[in-house]
Parts: structure tokens; C-alpha cells; sequence
């Protein structure tokens, strides 16, 4: 009995995800804009790797068309190449009536499948930290959660999510060019790291 005990328990740890482990995170140098309020700290980084998805749209001016994103794909992994998290956009399940049902960037936990729901705050194209030709670093807001089916709530507490170091991604310059490219869509690669706050 001993040994089945003792089989089972090195057997659940196998079976836990990375992210319930701590890590030991170290956050960049970012621009004064993306600075995460006091009180808060890192404790989970995922390496993200997938597409940022753009559907040529009606511009702000009439007669004129742009690329507008419309979700994100992407897997985040630990240091391990473990798969951490999925990140998308999906509507968020918010009690604040003005707030629910709006479509946000969503983080589902691969462990756990608990989520988070976030608004963005500030973004940076400043030269000095973010490569030329990838999308904005960006400060996210966490404005929803949810717990997983069985209860796991792995990033429930979420206060703040920073994009950095991120490499591609930005919507093409051709292929949206007039009202005939309406609907047309572009996948481009990208690669960021998120790294995951909560409250000291």
C-alpha cells in the first residue's frame, strides 16, 4: 500500500502543469507607459508563438479599407517547452452589464482551463525597446476570470499582463487596398512574451 501511495503521489506531480509550479521571473526593462502600479508582481511567463489574424475592413474615412486584427492564435510555453496557456480573444463573461459580452484578449489556462479576460492600458512602438516591423509591447488590465470546470483557477489571480519582446505580427502594407479586398484575410507569424502579475 506504501508504494502504491508513494507510485500515485510522484505520479500527480508528473501530471501537474508547469504553471503551478513558482518560477522565478525576471521582467525586461519597459517604457515608463508600461510600468505595472506597485503592489504587483510577476509570477508566471509564457513564450508565446502563433498569428495575429487581420480581416481587411471599412477604414475610418469613407471609400477607404485596413487591416483590422480580429483575434490572436497563440500557444505560450514555459522554460521547459511545456505548453502553458492558449491565448485568443472570446467575449467576456463580465457581471458589469456594460462590460459583459465584449470580445477581449482571453488567456486559458492548458492545466486548468481557468481564464482571463483583459483590457489594454497602454501600448509602446518606442524604438528602443521594441523591434522594428512587430507589433506594439503592450500593458493589459485583467477585467474577467473564470475558474475551469473542476474548480482549478490557476490564473485567477491575474491582476496585469504585459506583451513583450515581441517579434512580428504586424498587418501587411498591401493586399487591403480598396473596398474589392473587403474580407480578405491575412495570418502573420509572431512570437511575444507574456508575463502574468497578480498582487504581492
Amino acid at each position: 500500500m506504501r508504494n502504491y501511495v508513494r507510485v500515485f503521489t510522484i505520479g500527480l506531480m508528473c501530471a501537474l502543469p508547469r504553471a503551478a509550479f513558482a518560477q522565478t521571473v525576471t521582467v525586461p526593462p519597459v517604457p515608463d507607459n508600461l510600468k505595472v502600479p506597485e503592489g504587483n508582481q510577476a509570477f508566471l511567463v509564457g513564450h508565446a508563438f502563433g498569428s495575429q489574424n487581420y480581416a481587411c475592413a471599412p477604414g475610418d474615412t469613407l471609400g477607404r479599407v485596413a487591416y483590422a486584427l480580429f483575434t490572436p492564435e497563440a500557444t505560450l510555453f514555459g522554460e521547459q517547452f511545456e505548453q502553458l496557456i492558449t491565448h485568443f480573444n472570446s467575449p467576456n463573461p463580465n457581471p458589469d452589464p456594460a462590460q459583459n459580452g465584449i470580445v477581449r484578449a482571453t488567456w486559458e489556462s492548458s492545466g486548468d482551463t481557468s481564464r482571463v479576460w483583459a483590457k489594454a492600458n497602454a501600448t509602446s512602438l518606442d524604438a528602443a525597446f521594441v523591434t522594428a516591423g512587430a507589433i506594439p509591447w503592450v500593458l493589459l488590465e485583467v477585467v474577467g476570470n473564470a475558474a475551469g470546470p473542476t474548480g482549478g483557477n490557476s490564473l485567477g489571480a491575474t491582476t496585469f499582463i504585459h506583451r513583450l519582446n515581441t517579434v512580428g505580427g504586424a498587418a501587411p502594407s498591401t493586399g487591403c487596398d480598396n473596398p474589392q479586398d473587403l474580407g480578405r484575410k491575412a495570418f502573420i507569424p509572431y512570437k511575444a512574451d507574456y508575463f502574468f502579475y497578480r498582487k504581492n
